[in-house]
């Protein structure tokens, strides 16, 4: 009994150890990386072998560390997130040490032609509210877009006639076919930023649907093959959108090739090599009767294909020889000795 009790009472002080921990040398604290360096050499004894004891010395020094760590976090100044009720956080300085990267940091993306003038001008990007007051419609409407504030000049049903424009010109036309203009400048700019994006080495991901949010079927019907057929199971375990067939599509036009688990039916696999080492070792040929049937009946309808054509290309040969000599014979005699007279005198 008194080995027990000693045991527990060890136990719980275990439990109740003093935050006051001792070093012979001082550690090295980068509380910005909440990290800890101790250049104390350990106990060489405790960390031979692989047992409890290396385990117990390596979680005693772990937590004499971290409550030194602790202890430096205390010392911070702190505040109260949220109110007076909230949780203590610590104003953690800046870190002392760099940190490797798992990655390489991402390249700077090439500026556009807008940004490089900008920058050519000093023109600075100013924050904007996208709501402004529309004072025809007397309330509050989008700066840009659908239904935005003063409305499209193109809609209006009123169009001002410039100063010295032809008075019998289409104002609204020309409205229109200045926006299409600006449209597809537009358009055209963003075409040549991304060709030279791409020449500059940076990898930009054609968008797959138009740009303006106008996509057709068929678009959208490729758009979600491509998306479903990009799992490992080729799209076989997701669901299935409304009105979508239950034959989830395949990645390619062709049958996807099976392969043969590397971990399956050992009798099998044995199977199907003994029959392959003998049809290897016997000296008489395997022989497919069913391929070898098919293959003399394929010979046979090919023969007598060729014959046919043979026979009605003779029969052909034949009615324009009689053609042509029952024409000749028609001929009169005086008409023949005259086309016949010149090779005469000629020879």
């Amino acid at each position: 009994v008194e080995e027990v009790l000693a045991a527990a009472e060890e136990q719980e002080a275990e439990k109740r150890r003093s935050v006051t921990v001792e070093k012979e040398l001082e550690l090295e604290f980068d509380l910005g990386n909440l990290l800890a360096l101790d250049r104390n050499p350990p106990a060489a004894a405790g960390l031979r072998g692989a047992g409890p004891r290396r385990e117990a010395v390596l979680r005693a020094l772990a937590r004499d560390n971290t409550q030194l760590l602790v202890a430096q976090l205390w010392e911070l100044p702190a505040e109260r997130a949220g109110g007076a009720g909230g949780p203590l956080v610590a104003q953690l300085p800046e870190p002392t040490f760099r940190l490797p990267r798992e990655k390489p940091p991402p390249r700077p993306r090439p500026p556009t032609r807008w940004e490089q003038f900008a920058r050519l001008k000093g023109i600075r990007k100013r924050k904007r509210t996208s709501l402004v007051w529309d004072e025809q419609a007397k309330e509050w409407r989008r700066r840009w877009g659908y239904r935005r504030a003063g409305g499209d000049p193109a809609r209006a049903w009123l169009a001002e006639v410039p100063e010295g424009a032809d008075p019998e010109e289409d104002q609204f036309a020309r409205l229109r076919r200045e926006k299409q203009e600006r449209v597809a400048r537009n358009e055209l700019n963003r075409l040549r930023n991304l060709a030279r994006a791409h020449r500059a080495g940076t990898a930009v991901p054609a968008a797959p649907l138009h740009p303006t949010g106008h996509q057709s079927r068929e678009e959208l019907g490729h758009v979600a093959r491509v998306a479903r057929v990009s799992t490992a199971s080729l799209g076989r375990f997701q669901p299935r959108l409304p009105k979508e067939s239950a034959e989830p599509p395949s990645r390619s036009s062709g049958k996807k090739r099976r392969f043969e688990p590397l971990l399956g039916n050992l009798a099998a696999e044995r199977s199907r090599q003994l029959e392959l080492l003998r049809d290897m070792g016997s000296k008489k040929p395997v022989l497919d009767i069913t391929r070898a049937v098919n293959k003399q009946l394929r010979q046979e309808e090919a023969e007598a294909a060729a014959a046919k054509g043979k026979k009605q290309s003779r029969r052909g040969k034949r009615g324009r020889r009689q053609q042509r000599v029952g024409r000749s014979s028609k001929k009169s005699g005086p008409r023949r000795q005259q086309q016949q007279r010149p090779a005469a005198s000629g020879g």
